[in-house]
């Protein structure tokens, strides 16, 4: 059993550490983290949706070789043998698009969830480390951005800057990072607290060796679980804006196909074989997203983890109970 999965094992060990050496906590936390998901049923099974996403997106070239964007036959024609998922008002192979359109918006998604979570990962150590004075400015650049509305934010700037799948990126990451800064920040003041920092700082550590040699490994599941929110909201917020056409509607995209799917009439003429693909994928992914963050909550924090069920004799009692 994981060290993630017994918590006395996980306290003993901690007790028995120096103040001063939080390596083996450290390590610990990295091994039992990743024991965990790998044991942990709702993580395998988002691991391996993942995976297989990731896998489209890389062999697109080899799955459907050719500028998904030509035409391949005649428009709006439902799924058949020879277009397993139809083809659009344009006569494009929607199979084709939705290949293609993997590597842009898992692109997009990851790179938004790394930047993002990063920023706030930065901002939360500096806050709880550096004082008081740099925690009250930072959080109140924070709470600006928290409390500007999304939604008015991501369009607007959208709509100023160039268009392009940078552009994109850089919009998702100046609105999405404060949730993470908040949530990171909170955890970064509880391990500032511990007895392994004081003893760090006693020693003359840097600041900076502090915050990313002894806090930081300590808030590996946290960082992991804002990294997936993170990019969740990067995949889903891309497809918004291209589905309003905000974004680069010349590139292919799972939101662009629903950009093109509502611009050509593909709800009013019923052609669910053309906008429901991109949605479903969306929706595969975020759910993918989602059971590793579970998976990363079950392994983490004992409170979720199903409860054993004990033997019961044949009187109805437990044998713990009968003893």
């Amino acid at each position: 059993m994981s060290l993630a999965q017994d918590p006395t094992a996980l306290a003993e060990l901690e007790l028995a550490e120096e103040p001063g050496d939080p390596a083996p906590r450290r390590r610990a936390g990295r091994d039992g983290l990743l024991r965990g998901l790998l044991s942990n049923g709702k993580a395998v099974a988002g691991l391996i949706i993942l995976v297989v996403f990731a896998a489209v997106a890389l062999l697109a070239p080899m799955l459907a070789p050719g500028d998904p964007t030509l035409i391949q036959g005649l428009g709006a024609q439902p799924p058949s043998a020879e277009h397993l998922l139809g083809t659009t008002a344009k006569g494009q192979d929607v199979l084709a698009l939705n290949i293609w359109g993997a590597r842009s918006s898992l692109f997009v998604g990851f790179t938004v969830g790394i930047l993002a979570t990063l920023v706030g990962l930065l901002v939360g150590l500096a806050s709880a480390y550096l004082g008081k004075f740099v925690d009250n400015l930072l959080s109140l650049v924070t709470n600006v951005f928290l409390l500007l509305p999304g939604l008015p934010l991501l369009v607007i700037l959208a709509a100023f800057l160039p268009q392009g799948i940078g552009t994109v990126i850089i919009v998702l990451v100046i609105t999405g990072w404060a949730g993470s800064a908040r949530v990171l920040r909170s955890q970064a003041l509880s391990i500032r607290g511990k007895d392994f920092v004081a003893a760090a700082q006693v020693t003359g550590e840097s600041p900076l060796r502090i915050m990313f040699r002894e806090m930081l490994p300590n808030m590996a599941s946290i960082v992991m679980s804002t990294l997936l929110a993170c990019v969740i909201f990067g995949i889903g917020a891309q497809a918004g804006l291209e589905f309003l056409g905000l974004g680069d509607i010349s590139t292919v995209s799972w939101g662009t196909n629903l950009y093109w799917a509502s611009n050509d009439g593909a709800l009013l003429t019923g052609s669910w074989w053309v906008f429901v693909p991109p949605g479903l994928c969306i929706a595969l992914v975020a759910f993918a997203l989602a059971l590793v963050n579970y998976g990363v909550d079950e392994t983490t924090n004992p409170r979720l983890r199903r409860p054993r069920r004990r033997p019961v004799t044949a009187t109805g009692t437990t044998k713990e109970d009968a003893r």
